[in-house]
C-alpha cells in the first residue's frame, strides 16, 4: 500500500523502470529521463537529450529478388541443424514433436509460431555432408521437408549426401556452402569451396591456426566469393543502439572494457551427450581427424571435440570471439597491440587439454583502452559487457543501460544540481519486454542471454541466425561485390585477436601484433 502523504522519491527502482518501459506502446523504446523528478524532467530532456538520436533498427531487410539458391551443408550436427531451421528446414520428426509439445506448453507454441512466421528465403538444400551417418540422415530429412510453416506435408527431393566435403564443394548442383564443422576443419572446407567458386557461410571462429588465417583471407579475396562468418550477434538490436549512443559521445572517453563467459553445467563445458548409435562403423574417423594429430577412435573426442586443442580453439576461439565481435561491431576495435593470458583446468578433470578458466587482457594503446576477458565454466554468476568511460559506463546484456559517472565532465552541472543522480541509469533500452522464449537447453539459455539467438525488429522477436543468413544471401543475389557485415576482413581481425590470446596462454608471455608486417611476435 502506498501512502498518499509520502514525499516523492528522487530516484526510482530498476523494477519501476522495467514496468514503465513495458507499458510503452513500442517494445524496445529508450527510456529518457526516467530517473528524474517530475519538476526537472522537462528541463533535462531539453538540455541534454534533445539532440541524441539513438539508432534502432526498423523492420527486416527485404529479400533481394533472384533465382533460388542451391545450398550445400558441411556439418549437420547440432549447429548445422539450427542453421537449417533458420533457413526454414526442419526434420519432420522434430516438427511433429514441436506440435505435440505446443498442445500443452505455451513456450513451444511460441517457438512454433516464430518458425511459421519465418519468410521463405528462396533457397534449396541440395547437398549435405557429415562424417556421422545419423547426422547426415537427419540433415537429408530436414532438407527434404519443403513445408516451412511448422506443419508436415508433401516431401521434396532429399538433398544428396556426399561422403567428403571435397565432393560436395565440386558439385555443379551447389551454389554456396555452409560450414558447421569442428574448428579444425573450418579453413580446409572454406578453401575447397572458394576454389570452386562457391560462396561461403562459415561458423565461428574463422580459423584453427595462424598460418591458415592468412591463407584463407587471400583465397577468399582472390576468388571474390561472398563470405560471411557466423557471428549472428552482428544482427543484435542492442549492439546497434549501443554503437549509435557511443558515436554521439553519450558516455565520453572509453578506457576499459570488460566482457566475460560464465557457465556452470556439463553441457556448457562441452561435455555433450554421446549418441548410442555412434561407432567406428557409423563415423568416418579418418575424415574427422583431417589436419589434426592422429588419435585412435574415441567417442569422447568425437562428440566433445571442443575439450581438446587437437580440434578446438578453446574458450578464446569458441566463446571469447562472440564477445570480441560484439565490441568490434560497436567500437571498430580491430586487432590489439598486445595480449596476455592466463588460466587453467581447474574444475573439469576429465582429460581435456583446453582450460575451463581463462583470463585475457588486450591492449589498444592507439585507442587508449584495454579489453579484459574472463571466463569460467563452473560458475553462473551473471556478468554482462561493461564499457567504462569518463562520463558514464554502459552495461550490455539482454538490456542496455547507461549509468552516469559522478566525476563526469559532460554531466557535471546536472549532477551538481541534482538533476542527474550518479549510480542511477541515464538511459535504458529494453528490447522485447514481453517476449516469451522457448529456450530448450542450458547452452541456448546462455546464448539467448547474450542476444545470440533472438533480437527484435519493431518489437517482434527475430532469429539472429536467420537475419545473418539473409544478409549473406542478399549479397550473393546482388552480385555487385557487396559484402555482408562479418566479411573476411572482420573475420581476420577476430581470428588474429583470438590466436594472440591462445598463444599467450600456451607460452606464458605477452604476444604483440606487428601491424606493418602483419605478424604475431
Amino acid at each position: 500500500m502506498s501512502d498518499n502523504n509520502q514525499k516523492p522519491k528522487k530516484g526510482i527502482s530498476r523494477r519501476d523502470v522495467l514496468a514503465g518501459l513495458a507499458s510503452l506502446p513500442l517494445l524496445g523504446a529508450l527510456g529518457y529521463g526516467l530517473y528524474l523528478n517530475s519538476q526537472d524532467r522537462k528541463k533535462y530532456s531539453a538540455d541534454i537529450l534533445h539532440n541524441i538520436k539513438p539508432v534502432i533498427p526498423k523492420g527486416i531487410p527485404p529479400l533481394v529478388e533472384g533465382p533460388e539458391l542451391r545450398l550445400g551443408l558441411v556439418g549437420t550436427g547440432g549447429r548445422g541443424r539450427y542453421i537449417m531451421k533458420a533457413l526454414g528446414f526442419v526434420n519432420p520428426a522434430r516438427i511433429d514433436e514441436w506440435n505435440s509439445n505446443a498442445a500443452t506448453d505455451k513456450y513451444w507454441e511460441e517457438y512454433l509460431k516464430e518458425f511459421r512466421n519465418q519468410e521463405n528465403l528462396n533457397v534449396k538444400i541440395t547437398a549435405v555432408c557429415d562424417v556421422f551417418d545419423n547426422n547426415a540422415e537427419s540433415g537429408m530429412a530436414a532438407g527434404a521437408n519443403i513445408h516451412r510453416n511448422g506443419t508436415n506435408g508433401n516431401m521434396g527431393d532429399a538433398p544428396k549426401r556426399f561422403l567428403t566435403y571435397q565432393e560436395l564443394c565440386a558439385s555443379p548442383d551447389v551454389d554456396a556452402v555452409i560450414i558447421a564443422t569442428p574448428d579444425h576443419l573450418h579453413v580446409p572446407v572454406v578453401l575447397e569451396a572458394a576454389r570452386h567458386g562457391k560462396h561461403v557461410y562459415c561458423e565461428k571462429p574463422l580459423s584453427w591456426t595462424v598460418p591458415e588465417t592468412f591463407e584463407v583471407r587471400k583465397v577468399v579475396k582472390d576468388t571474390g566469393i561472398v563470405f560471411q562468418l557466423g557471428h549472428q550477434g552482428r544482427q543484435t538490436e542492442s549492439y546497434q543502439v549501443a554503437r549509435s549512443l557511443i558515436e554521439q559521445d553519450v558516455i565520453g572517453k572509453i578506457s576499459l572494457i570488460e566482457v566475460c563467459t560464465n557457465r556452470n553445467d556439463p553441457n556448457g563445458a562441452w561435455v555433450y551427450d554421446i549418441d548410442p548409435a555412434a561407432s567406428e562403423q557409423t563415423i568416418d574417423w579418418k575424415q574427422f581427424i583431417g589436419p589434426a594429430p592422429w588419435h585412435d577412435f574415441s567417442l569422447e573426442r568425437f562428440f566433445r571435440w571442443r575439450c581438446w586443442w587437437d580440434y578446438s580453439t578453446g574458450l578464446s576461439g569458441d566463446l571469447f570471439t562472440h564477445e570480441y565481435d560484439a565490441l568490434n561491431q560497436i567500437l571498430d576495435l580491430g586487432i590489439p597491440h598486445s595480449a596476455m593470458a592466463s588460466g587453467g583446468i581447474y574444475f573439469y578433470k576429465d582429460g581435456r587439454t583446453v582450460p575451463d578458466v581463462l583470463n585475457m587482457a588486450f591492449e589498444y594503446p592507439d585507442k587508449d583502452l584495454t579489453l579484459l576477458y574472463s571466463a569460467t565454466l563452473s560458475s553462473e554468476k551473471n556478468r554482462g559487457k561493461s564499457i567504462m568511460a569518463h562520463d558514464a559506463w554502459m552495461e550490455l546484456d539482454e538490456t542496455l543501460t547507461v549509468y552516469p559517472d559522478r566525476s563526469s565532465t559532460r554531466y557535471r552541472d546536472q549532477i551538481k544540481q541534482g538533476i542527474i543522480e550518479p549510480g542511477k541509469p541515464l538511459f535504458s533500452y529494453i528490447p522485447g519486454q514481453d517476449r516469451i522464449d522457448a529456450i530448450t537447453t542450458p547452452t541456448e539459455k546462455y546464448f539467448a542471454g547474450r542476444g545470440l539467438l533472438y533480437t527484435y525488429r519493431d518489437g517482434k522477436a527475430v532469429d539472429t541466425t536467420n537475419l545473418h543468413l539473409r544478409e549473406w544471401l542478399n549479397c550473393i543475389r546482388l552480385n555487385n561485390g557487396a559484402q555482408p557485415s562479418c566479411d573476411i576482413d572482420q573475420a581476420f581481425e577476430e581470428a588474429i585477436t583470438a590466436h594472440m590470446g591462445t598463444i599467450s596462454y600456451h607460452e606464458g608471455r605477452r604476444t604483440y601484433w606487428d601491424k606493418e608486417k602483419e605478424e604475431i611476435v
